[in-house]
């Protein structure tokens, strides 16, 4: 993109004229003198730029009325009707338009200069586009902007600030900002891998099939004086209801024309059967009629120009082109080869940073689990040693039972044989007693008490986001019957891809769509894509008939 402000000559001095040029993408700041003609600013600029297919473009500005035209190359800048503004201010812009633009345009900048055009005409509804080819357009302007879509960077609301779809789409669908977003960003990720300039391509071969693409519009008159809309593009003249744009009713080739020329406010356009009338029209102004005739040649002379062989310098430039072109796909074919090495390298640095951390894990809980088999280790060391000495404890216990009770047993066997020798003794005294009783005085007895032995329990407890005239001979026409336009389909029916995500997306806004709101354009072509029509079909169905049917028709509308 070509740096904006970028002043190109040194100060200007007092009998230098400073221009401002805006291109597309940048404001370019010129001083030319007095007697600078309009093709010397015109080279001087397509120098700059470094542009080589020049025949598309000219240089447009505002006269002191207010209109927008043409400036013209071969007289003085200062000499025409630009309006007087310091700087002067001066637009380059496309003014003729390529019949396939994937065949013809061959520099990338010539390609992104009618992407800008072409886009900013969509954005302001210049060219009427549906809804749903509105979003899939939307995201190839992403693309061409953004690069692949990343998840990383490309995070909710990364559209926020981009002008995306033409205010009327906005309008007619009850969606916020979030959800047409969504919607663009779906389309978005699915061109991933796609070049930025064969975005800009895939954006102009969808646009060059909408029916205002490129078509410059007049207001005119037939002799019957109704109010008609003439189209100039192309492929050649159209006429048009003044209620339809959209939709040709009538239709010239350039093949068919040999000569154009004005009178005033008349136009007469000779064809080359013979034996048909003059097609003439007329235009509410001079200046109309001027603007018509510039068109025509430079549209016919293009169109003749493309149904012959390339010349040297389209060929050489073919050549370089492609050149450049398969060094940028070597390039890019090296960059992503180098990008598939780093990733794959990336990801075999995460696998082995994964698998290191999965041992470390592995290891800890090794550790871990070690750390708990010693602890339970040692806890059951510990009981056992417990154990142990429980054990030992009672043992001891045991053998001092052992001991007590066979000290028990001695003692109550030396308590038996006492108590026994007690009693023979007794049994001998109370015998030596009955003998004396018998000598005792009565009343007198001696008592003997036992006593009984006393026992006792112990309890045991457990716990556990300027002229009047002018004409130009087409001579050249003559020679040419090409009329190969005519077989020509929309990307579209080409395309079973497109045709589907058209179908989804018109499928998704239909349940979003506030009926209330849809426009004249709108209703026309609904109505053209129910009658199954689509540019190249009504083209061909406005060239039927000779050339003389064709006029009569245009006499009696």
């Amino acid at each position: 993109m070509m740096t904006p402000n970028r002043n190109m000559q040194l100060q200007p001095n007092s009998w230098q004229i400073n221009v401002r040029v805006t291109t597309m993408d940048a404001e370019l700041d010129f001083a030319i003198l007095p007697s600078t003609t309009g093709k010397q600013l015109f080279d001087q600029i397509v120098k700059t730029i470094g542009l080589r297919e020049i025949w598309y473009f000219g240089l447009q500005y505002q006269d002191s009325k207010g209109f927008s035209t043409w400036l013209k190359l071969t007289k003085r800048v200062t000499a025409q009707d630009v309006k007087k503004n310091n700087p002067l201010l001066i637009k380059f812009r496309a003014k003729f338009y390529p019949e396939d633009v994937a065949e013809e345009l061959i520099q990338e900048a010539t390609q992104r200069l009618f992407f800008l055009q072409v886009k900013e005409g969509i954005l302001n509804d210049d060219i009427y586009c549906p809804s749903e080819t509105a979003v899939l357009l939307a995201s190839y302007t992403v693309q061409t902007k953004y690069g692949d879509f990343n998840k990383e960077y490309h995070v909710p609301g990364y559209l926020n600030r981009d002008k995306l779809l033409p205010q009327r789409v906005q309008e007619q669908h009850k969606l916020s900002k979030d959800q047409w977003e969504e919607r663009i960003r779906v389309l978005h990720e699915q061109h991933r891998g796609m070049l930025r300039e064969n975005a800009m391509i895939e954006y102009l071969k969808i646009s060059q099939d909408l029916e205002m693409y490129g078509v410059n519009y007049f207001s005119i008159k037939n002799k019957k004086g109704s109010e008609l809309w003439l189209g100039i593009d192309a492929l050649g003249l159209n006429i048009y209801g003044r209620a339809d744009r959209l939709t040709p009713k009538i239709g010239f080739p350039w093949s068919e024309i040999r000569n154009i020329s004005f009178n005033d406010k008349k136009f007469t356009i000779k064809p080359i059967d013979k034996k048909s009338p003059d097609f003439v029209f007329y235009a509410p102004r001079l200046r109309i009629n001027k603007r018509i005739l510039a068109l025509c040649m430079g549209n016919h002379d293009l169109y003749m120009r493309r149904r012959k062989p390339d010349t040297i310098e389209v060929q050489q430039m073919k050549a370089q082109a492609k050149e450049e072109k398969n060094k940028r796909q070597k390039e890019r074919a090296l960059l992503e080869n180098e990008k598939k090495k780093r990733q794959n390298a990336e990801r075999e640095t995460e696998k082995i940073a994964r698998e290191t951390m999965e041992l470390m894990e592995r290891l800890r809980q090794i550790e871990e689990q070690t750390k708990k088999a010693q602890e339970e280790l040692e806890e059951q060391t510990k009981r056992a040693l417990e154990l142990e000495r429980e054990r030992k404890i009672a043992q001891e216990a045991a053998e001092r039972l052992e001991k007590d009770r066979r000290m028990a047993e001695a003692a109550l066997l030396h308590h038996s044989e006492s108590q026994m020798k007690n009693q023979e003794n007794l049994a001998v005294m109370v015998e030596v007693d009955l003998e004396r009783m018998k000598e005792v005085p009565k009343g007198k007895i001696l008592g003997v008490q036992i006593p009984e032995p006393h026992q006792t329990e112990n309890d045991h407890d457990e716990n556990d986001e300027s002229s009047a005239e002018a004409s130009a001979e087409l001579t050249s026409a003559a020679t040419c019957r090409d009329r190969s336009e005519e077989e020509r389909t929309t990307e579209t029916e080409k395309n079973e891809r497109l045709q589907k995500r058209l179908l989804a997306l018109g499928s998704e806004l239909a349940s979003a769509r506030d009926e209330t709101k849809k426009t004249q354009n709108d209703l026309i072509h609904a109505e053209n894509v129910k009658a199954g029509r689509d540019k190249y079909k009504t083209l061909r169905q406005i060239r039927q008939g000779n050339t003389k049917q064709r006029i009569d028709e245009f006499e009696s509308m």
